[in-house]
């Protein structure tokens, strides 16, 4: 059911007819009864006044009040004010500002089985009053339970780290999943008149029971990467000095004193502490 616009009056202007009319209705008892006669009309004349006066309703800044006449949607008036309506409509104030909501740290298990927590926090706001209270039952508790089912089936897409086989990851590509995320809230809240402006991760970590080995497993993957760096320098330094010393002809080695040189170049460059120099005092040759 869509959001449509609906006929009401501005209030002010109708305050100052209902009470000329009451005053009518008061001049035209006080004679009836200086004239002994029936003051029956008068009083049905006021008393339809006074029943009109509760056709009023205020309108609050970002406020869309939904009417409905025995049941039936008859519209939605969002001009902010004192308004005025057919007196048996009934109105429900529906409020338009931006709300949050924060969902729980739920445990689940990401692309890889490991189990996570993450909790979200979801921008929306009511773009169609119609839909949100006729579609859905309660609309705040709909974005509440859409928003958390919608983190689940999120976080078991994409494994909490970055690996190979891997293109995107929890932990490293925070805009990709916030939009994921974004998408796949306002995929469940469109049907219920709701706009997601922003979602978000605002937790994420393993799970307790498993936080100790993912981390060691963090630190061992921490330690190859940078030994394998180190590694790729030395390599390249080595073969810069094997290609210097030749170019240079600074001396001339064999192919076993070359790979003593490598050996004990990768050992200088790769080793973690530091290194005491022995000086040959004899011919390259001697031991």
């Amino acid at each position: 059911m869509k959001e449509r616009q609906v006929l009401t009056l501005p209030g002010v202007p109708m305050v100052l007819i209902l009470l000329v009319l009451l005053a009518l209705c008061a001049w035209w008892l006080f004679k009836s009864v200086e004239a002994f006669v029936s003051p029956l009309p008068p009083l049905v004349a006021g008393g339809l006044v006074s029943f009109c006066a509760m056709g009023f309703f205020m309108v609050q800044p970002n406020q869309a009040a939904v009417m409905q006449f025995f049941g039936k949607y008859v519209g939605s008036e969002r001009t902010s004010g004192l308004r005025w309506a057919n007196p048996f409509y009934t109105k429900k104030a529906v409020t338009l500002r931006v709300r949050n909501f924060e969902s729980s740290k739920l445990k689940v298990n990401d692309l890889e089985g490991s189990p996570i927590e993450i909790a979200a926090v979801v921008v929306w706001q009511v773009h169609d009053a119609a839909e949100a209270v006729f579609n859905v039952d309660d609309y705040e508790n709909f974005v509440q339970v859409q928003s958390e089912a919608a983190l689940r089936q999120m976080a078991t897409s994409y494994p909490y780290d970055l690996h190979e086989e891997h293109k995107i990851a929890l932990r490293s590509h925070a805009h990709e999943i916030n939009e994921h995320l974004r998408n796949e809230v306002q995929d469940r809240l469109a049907q219920a008149g709701l706009t997601v402006i922003e979602a978000r991760v605002s937790h994420l970590a393993y799970a307790p029971e498993i936080a100790q080995a993912m981390l060691q497993r963090q630190q061992a993957a921490a330690i190859i990467a940078a030994r394998t760096r180190i590694v790729e320098g030395a390599v390249t330094m080595v073969h810069m000095a094997l290609e210097q010393l030749a170019r240079k002809d600074v001396v001339h080695l064999d192919e076993e004193r070359k790979a003593a040189m490598v050996s004990n170049l990768l050992v200088v460059l790769c080793g973690e502490r530091g290194t005491q120099p022995v000086v040959n005092t004899g011919t390259l040759y001697n031991g």
